[in-house]
């Protein structure tokens, strides 16, 4: 794959988050530089131009309120009021990240984080760096000319993946919305890609918004826009997510995560479509195609009055339902070889293949997590493993983790808390080790315990 021809910059004093960040962005991007100091950005902003940078929070040991990234973020926007910053930070931290998007900041990310969170909070800055390029140079080009994302590629031979593919073949060409459905990690964001690529806009802009990481407050803005002044620390215009899919599409996902109080406010801009930035009283036309996703049951939040019913059948024209791993199990041997391709040259490793033993244990398995944990299992048995041939001691699971599950208790919900309250008391609350168990990034865990009660 051709990397994306940008400069980016990753400031924090952790050297394991420094390797680990730029491990993932230089797969995509040509230039990615790491600095531990930030008393250097002075020097580093002056010698060169960055299209993204990722700045952390905190950085004197034992610090932890924040107050230096936001001091470096000020600086960081003296100097350039258009530089795309996307700040990293703890759990615990998320509203000073929140302070830090009121003040300029464009995004945040949790540490650790899964890396394709990662990848799209940089691919999102990134293109609103370009957009940024382009309005001041007053071009009409099209912001995705440059950043044409390849059409993703399709592994799947199962009679329920064929089926998605082939309702996609049908919808792509229209303009109608589209509401994607299906656990965690059955690939609604990939499908949503091959969607667009396949339509008539796919030369114009792809904008990706993951709702359920936009805190409450700042949903409005990030969607809308808003203009200098409209709030506090709103120091110039800024466009929304809306406006920058004009002509192309936009996808949400975790649409069933939008409170209710702001439902009426999408479906209004989805009715007239038009978008109002806030502090303006100029509507916006926009031409968008919509596709969302989500793995809630969104006719049952209807029911309960979580969800509006008529934003609900706006967005849902067409449903395509994703099947979980477990019912693409003729899948896994392509999938598995696939991510052993991609991981074996990431890591400069030497070739690898699987065992017959540890392809049947992989086709046997469940799959909670579905493509994504095996993406995660492939990659983790390849980087521990010594062996060219993986072996099924290579693939660790959380179902490997005793669970006293009685026959009335096969409810997921039910077996899934079992499951994560089994590893929390195996590992005497070591967070960071329960979500290496269960094959989960720690954001993912802390938003499972809430869920189930288990964060009390």
């Amino acid at each position: 794959m051709q990397k994306i021809r940008a400069k980016i910059l990753i400031v924090d004093d952790d050297a394991d988050v420094l390797t680990a960040a730029r491990v993932v962005l230089r797969q995509l991007y040509e230039s990615v530089e790491t600095e531990s100091n930030p008393q250097r950005l002075a020097t580093l902003l002056q010698q060169n131009r960055y299209d993204v940078i990722l700045l952390d929070m905190n950085y004197a040991a034992g610090r932890l309120s924040g107050h230096e990234g936001l001091f470096w973020l000020n600086q960081i926007m003296a100097k350039n009021p258009q530089q795309q910053v996307i700040m990293i930070t703890a759990y615990g931290d998320i509203q000073l990240a929140v302070d830090a998007m009121k003040q300029g900041a464009v995004d945040f990310i949790v540490k650790p984080w899964e890396n394709e969170k990662l990848e799209a909070a940089v691919s999102a800055a990134y293109r609103r760096a370009v957009e940024k390029k382009e309005v001041s140079a007053n071009t009409k080009t099209s912001t995705t000319t440059a950043l044409r994302i390849q059409e993703p590629e399709i592994i799947g031979i199962s009679t329920a993946f064929r089926n998605v593919i082939a309702t996609v073949d049908k919808v792509a060409g229209t303009d109608a919305n589209v509401l994607l459905l299906g656990e965690n990690g059955t690939g609604k964001e990939l499908i949503a890609t091959l969607i667009h690529q396949r339509s008539q806009r796919k030369h114009e802009a792809l904008v990706k918004v993951d709702v359920g990481a936009l805190a409450a407050n700042l949903f409005e803005s990030e969607l809308f826009g808003h203009k200098k002044g409209a709030f506090t620390d709103a120091r110039e215009d800024r466009s929304g997510r809306m406006e920058a899919a004009d002509r192309g599409t936009l996808f949400l996902d975790e649409v069933g995560n939008i409170p209710l109080s702001l439902q009426v406010k999408l479906l209004t801009v989805l009715q007239n479509r038009e978008v109002t930035p806030l502090g303006s009283n100029r509507s916006i036309p926009i031409n968008i195609r919509l596709i969302s996703a989500t793995n809630t049951d969104l006719q049952q939040a209807v029911r309960s009055g979580q969800f509006r019913e008529d934003l609900f059948y706006r967005i849902n024209t067409v449903v395509i339902t994703l099947p979980p791993l477990r019912e693409r199990v003729d899948d896994i041997p392509m999938l598995v070889d696939h991510f052993l391709k991609i991981y074996t040259t990431r890591y400069h490793k030497p070739e690898k293949s699987i065992s017959q033993e540890a392809m049947r244990y992989l086709q046997k398995y469940t799959w909670p997590g579905n493509v994504r944990e095996l993406q995660h299992a492939v990659e983790r048995a390849v980087i521990l493993s010594e062996q060219t041939i993986l072996q099924k001691s290579d693939f660790v699971f959380s179902t490997t983790i005793e669970v006293n599950l009685h026959a009335e208790a096969f409810n997921l919900d039910e077996v899934e808390r079992k499951t994560i309250l089994a590893a929390i008391q195996k590992y005497s609350g070591n967070l960071s080790k329960v979500a290496k168990e269960l094959g989960v990034g720690r954001t993912t865990l802390y938003r499972k315990m809430e869920k189930y009660g288990l964060d009390k």
